[in-house]
């Protein structure tokens, strides 16, 4: 048997994911705090080489061979290659997600209700039946026909009972708070509203209007009215309507599919950091962050620094976005530039104008595939998470673009001489306080952040504005639900 949610997005066959994101761009629906896209901040092009200041999973380009050697070759690489400016390499995802949505043209799917929170509608929500579906009573009290006082009837109406008998002039019966009320019903006296005397007629305590406390059928909508369009976000509120409008499923646009490689032999997954070694951060941390922001993580893999293990992890999967963590440098064993090439896949983002998180990456595998290479460093790969993986995730999934808020900091900030900084604040009262703890390698700020502050090159003066990242969980909306 076909649900009624089903049923109302069998026009809906055809749809595509790039349907979906030109309606939402048509029709974006209430604003989103958050970055949208480029923002005013355009950082010029520099060689940034100079300024590299972290580990091997940062910043740190390490070569092999004589000085002479290595001088020259990283000479010709700098020639050759510059980092993208922060805003652009967003702007850049963003569209390598479009163009993978056109070549993929996957179908909408039908989500049950409990499982469709934060996905975008593919169909639009029409009603399925009057809301509400009959003549309800909005309060506890009586329900009354004509002028009072009345005689109170024996049986009063409770919700989810058949329809009661039709009430008389002069007549009432007791009713609850969402019950059917009785044909011919004048009106619903509410229960402090009310007094009986001592023959038990009831009598009003204040006039009565016609219809009051009634709630008519049809009131909040008709059978067939369109309630939200395609491209609607589903929040809680969203389908708590879809479910009073009579749907069991949702019509959406499915989550994009994620794999997780996790790189590093001196990773571990269990106990205290010793002999070199040190916990592994991001295992634990990218999944839940990668589904608040939209996307279905199906595997997450350990590959270690294993060059032919990454690359047929890579090649073998058929996930939308591979994301990697860490090796993104030059280092004697970050081979994610490497496995690359082997691969024939496009440097689409090579290094991005950005601290923490200069080395990250973006690659496409095939039309409808791409991989985002994070930095090792916790914070560096937060920040990679935001400039790359968040456009494609978001655009992926049809989902609006968050609206771009400054907000005043209440601290100076240093900044980069020429790169964008991405710095942990806690929001208090009309400011945004900057947070100690924002290395790379820390993870201490970004814990206890309610967003990330967008400082340009040369940084930002106490009282000056600076663009948000919201964190999805801080964001007030759909980043809430991890599962």
């Amino acid at each position: 048997m076909t649900s009624p949610g089903a049923r109302a997005g069998a026009e809906a066959d055809g749809f595509d994911v790039e349907e979906a994101l030109a309606l939402v761009q048509e029709n974006p629906g209430p604003a989103h705090r958050g970055h949208g896209g480029p923002g005013p901040h355009a950082p010029q092009h520099h060689d940034t080489s100079r300024y590299d200041d972290t580990s091997r999973h940062e910043d740190t380009h390490r070569h092999q061979g004589s000085p002479g050697h290595d001088a020259a070759r990283h000479g010709r690489a700098a020639e050759r290659h510059r980092a993208t400016p922060w805003p652009e390499a967003r702007a850049t995802a963003e569209r390598a997600a479009r163009a993978a949505a056109r070549a993929a043209r996957r179908a909408p799917v039908s989500a049950p209700l409990d499982h469709a929170l934060g996905l975008t509608l593919a169909a639009p929500l029409a009603a399925l039946t009057d809301l509400p579906s009959f003549d309800t009573s909005a309060m506890d009290g009586w329900a009354v026909a004509g002028p009072g006082p009345w005689t109170v009837r024996d049986e009063g109406v409770l919700a989810g009972h058949a329809q009661p008998a039709r009430l008389t002039d002069g007549e009432a019966a007791g009713v609850a708070t969402g019950a059917r009320v009785p044909p011919d019903t004048t009106a619903v006296l509410r229960t402090e509203h009310g007094r009986t005397d001592d023959r038990g007629r009831l009598h009003p305590t204040r006039g009565v209007v016609h219809g009051q406390d009634i709630r008519p059928r049809g009131q909040e909508c008709r059978t067939g009215d369109q309630l939200l369009a395609v491209g609607t976000l589903t929040t809680p509120a969203v389908l708590g309507l879809a479910a009073a409008a009579g749907y069991d499923t949702l019509t959406v646009v499915p989550r994009p599919r994620v794999d997780v490689l996790v790189l590093g032999d001196e990773l571990l997954t269990a106990g205290l950091p010793h002999d070199g070694l040190i916990r592994d951060a991001l295992g634990p941390m990218l999944p839940p962050w990668l589904r608040a922001l939209g996307a279905e993580v199906r595997a997450v893999r350990r590959i270690g620094d294993d060059a032919e293990a990454l690359h047929r992890a890579v090649t073998t999967s058929d996930a939308d976005l591979v994301v990697t963590t860490g090796g993104t440098a030059a280092g004697p064993v970050d081979h994610v530039h490497p496995i690359l090439r082997r691969a024939g896949a496009e440097l689409l983002v090579d290094g991005v104008q950005v601290r923490p998180g200069h080395p990250m990456l973006l690659a496409r595998l095939k039309d409808d595939q791409h991989l985002v290479g994070l930095p090792g460093n916790p914070l560096a790969a937060v920040s990679g998470l935001l400039t790359l993986a968040e456009p494609v995730l978001r655009t992926l999934a049809a989902r609006p673009a968050p609206e771009p808020y400054p907000v005043p900091l209440r601290d100076a900030v240093q900044g980069h001489p020429y790169d964008t900084r991405l710095v942990p604040v806690v929001l208090r009262g009309d400011a945004a306080v900057p947070l100690h703890y924002n290395g790379p390698a820390m993870l201490r700020g970004i814990a206890a952040a309610d967003a990330l502050a967008v400082v340009p090159p040369g940084g930002a003066r106490s009282g000056e504005e600076a663009e948000l990242l919201d964190l999805p969980w801080a964001a007030g909306g759909i980043g809430v639900c991890f599962t």
